[in-house]
Parts: C-alpha cells; sequence; structure tokens
C-alpha cells in the first residue's frame, strides 16, 4: 500500500498523484478518462475501463434444444448476472421453442422475451437495478420460505388444516434474483453502488438467501413425507414434531433478524447460536425416540432429519450475523462482545 499526500488546486479542488507504474500498466496517459465511484463504506475507486451502459449480449444457440436444456441455460445464465440474452435457432424458431423460452422467462423475476425473429429469440432483465432491495428481497424469501414449511409440517402431523398460500413457488424465482443482483453487483461497481450495500454486507445477505432457500427444499422433504405415510401421524409424535418445527422456523426469523440488523447486537446472535445447538439435541433425542417406538412409521425420519437441517440452516444464518457485527465492532475500534448471557 503507498500512502500520497492531498494536494489543493486553484479554488478547491482537491488532487492526488497517482502511482507512475500502475499509470503505465493501465496504459493511462495524460487526457485519458477515467471513471470514479465513491463507495457508502468510504472508498473512492478509480476505474479505467469506463463501464459502457449498454449490457452485454450473450448469444447462445437452441438448436433442438429440450425444455430442460433451456431452463438450465437460461437461469444459468441469469444466475450469472447477465441482462440480455440472444438465442440463436439456425433452423428457425419454432412455435414450440418459443412456449419454452416463454415459460422458463415466467420463472425468473423481470425477464422477458424482448424480440423475437425467424431464427433468433432475444430475452431480456427489464427490472431497473435501482428497484430492488436486497434487504427485502430476503425478508420476502424468509416469509415465502417459512409458510412453506409450515404447511408441509401441518400436513404431516393433521394438525388444523391450512389452505396452501402459494408461496413455495416464489422461493425459487426470490432466491434467483438475489443471485442475479449480487452477481451484477460484483462486476458492475455502478451496480454496487444502486444496491446501496457494501460488499461484505451484500455477500452476507446472499449467504442468508441461499440458507432461506435450503429451509424451503427441507420443506419439500416434509411435505414429500406426508404424502408417502400411510396412516396418520400417533397424536403424541405429531404434538412433539409441530413443536420442534415451531421452534425451528422461530429460530429462523431471529437469525435472519440478526444479519439484517433488526437485533442488532453480538448477544441476540449469540443466544440464537445457543438456541440452534439446543433444538438440535431435541431433534436428536427425539429421533432415537422415535427410533425405540414400536410402530412407528420409518419414513418420518426423513421430515426429522428436515427439521435438523432446518436448525442447522438457522444456525449458519446466525453465524453470519455474528460475524457481520463483530466485523462492524473491529473496525469501529471496540471488539469487546462482554459476557455470554
Amino acid at each position: 500500500m503507498e500512502t500520497r499526500k492531498i494536494q489543493q488546486v486553484g479554488g478547491g479542488t482537491y488532487t492526488v498523484s497517482l502511482p507512475k507504474e500502475w499509470a503505465t500498466a493501465a496504459d493511462i496517459e495524460p487526457g485519458a478518462v477515467v471513471a470514479l465511484h465513491s463507495h457508502i463504506d468510504g472508498t473512492l475507486v478509480v476505474q479505467t475501463d469506463v463501464e459502457d451502459d449498454d449490457d452485454p449480449l450473450l448469444g447462445l444457440s437452441v438448436a433442438d434444444a429440450d425444455t430442460r436444456s433451456l431452463t438450465r441455460v437460461l437461469r444459468s445464465a441469469y444466475a450469472a448476472g447477465i441482462d440480455r440474452i440472444e438465442l440463436d435457432a439456425p433452423d428457425g424458431v419454432t412455435e414450440e421453442t418459443h412456449r419454452r423460452v416463454e415459460r422458463v422467462t415466467r420463472t425468473l423475476t423481470g425477464v422477458t422475451v424482448t424480440d423475437s425473429s425467424d431464427d433468433a429469440i432475444q430475452v431480456r432483465s427489464l427490472l431497473d437495478v435501482e428497484e430492488v432491495s436486497i434487504p427485502q428481497s430476503v425478508r420476502q424469501l424468509q416469509f415465502a420460505a417459512l409458510s412453506t414449511h409450515r404447511e408441509a409440517t401441518a400436513a404431516l402431523t393433521a394438525t388444523t388444516p391450512e389452505s396452501p398460500s402459494g408461496q413455495g413457488d416464489g422461493t425459487d424465482r426470490i432466491a434467483a434474483m438475489v443471485d442475479h443482483y449480487v452477481r451484477r453487483g460484483l462486476d458492475s461497481l455502478s451496480v454496487m453502488d444502486a444496491l446501496g450495500l457494501t460488499r461484505p454486507a451484500l455477500f452476507d445477505r446472499w449467504v442468508t438467501a441461499r440458507e432461506l432457500a435450503r429451509v424451503a427444499d427441507h420443506a419439500d422433504r416434509i411435505a414429500t413425507t406426508a404424502d408417502r405415510l400411510d396412516d396418520p401421524v400417533d397424536a403424541a409424535v405429531a404434538a412433539q414434531i409441530d413443536d420442534l418445527a415451531d421452534r425451528s422456523r422461530d429460530l429462523v426469523r431471529e437469525s435472519v433478524g440478526v444479519v439484517l440488523d433488526e437485533a442488532g447486537d453480538t448477544a441476540a446472535a449469540r443466544r440464537c447460536l445457543d438456541d440452534c445447538d439446543e433444538l438440535a439435541a431435541d431433534i436428536r433425542a427425539f429421533d432415537r425416540r422415535l427410533f425405540e417406538t414400536d410402530g412407528a412409521d420409518y419414513r418420518l425420519i426423513h421430515a426429522v432429519d428436515a427439521l435438523r437441517r432446518t436448525t442447522e440452516a438457522a444456525g449458519e444464518i446466525a453465524e453470519v450475523g455474528l460475524q457481520a457485527l463483530l466485523r462492524e465492532r473491529c473496525s469501529s475500534g471496540s471488539a469487546d462482545v462482554g459476557q455470554a448471557p
């Protein structure tokens, strides 16, 4: 790291000299134009290649592509942060191919078919980054994942029936959108500025979104178990599953609150981690009792494992929150976290 002294020119303009070695390596000469990015974390970035306002176009061939291949390539490109894709069909775009592309784009937030010709289809993300809130997307993902989890548990234990909320279909869509804009933020300084988050904060929320998507996957496992059972779950066993599931969802909510700074202190993060450890122990004990119970359906083990993994996801999120809080304390010069509650 080099240090340079700030100079004042004229009535008030401040200047700082650039290292000659860096300028030479970057092919900078007098009169060259650079972009300056003032970020919310206090850094000022000098960028030699001024970003183009036009999004780059990715060209892909979709000759004889089936629905699975189209889905995979479009979702992968979206997750990679690519906003414009042109799908080339040398033998012509069939009506079936167009329908397949339309079906995939409907599963991606803000993505639509913007142009179609005889031999190509252009797909583009039209959502303005200024309208995107990563923290709000994480909250929506939490709500969708936990709603799905609650409904799956109710189906398993035959508690008071609930009408499906339809939130399950939204978890993949929201998680994919977070992936898209996190990648765009890492690739583009202007997008990072528009998102209004530092790189560490953006990463923390991306990890949180990933864990919430896994919670939704665990909910699917519980629902699958419910579908495969031949007989209703014993009332006593069902009551215990309901209790463990409620506690796991509460911990997910609390851990997300820590990351999004709703709890805001290390004590809350450590308390959440302690509660995760306690619940994990209770789930293991219940699993042993269930295994030793005569007549218990062995398929319930899959649901119990899903609850264990839900608790682990809550712990991973709480750990991310604790790390962020400690990082913030360290940067402010105060690393005292006090005694454990």
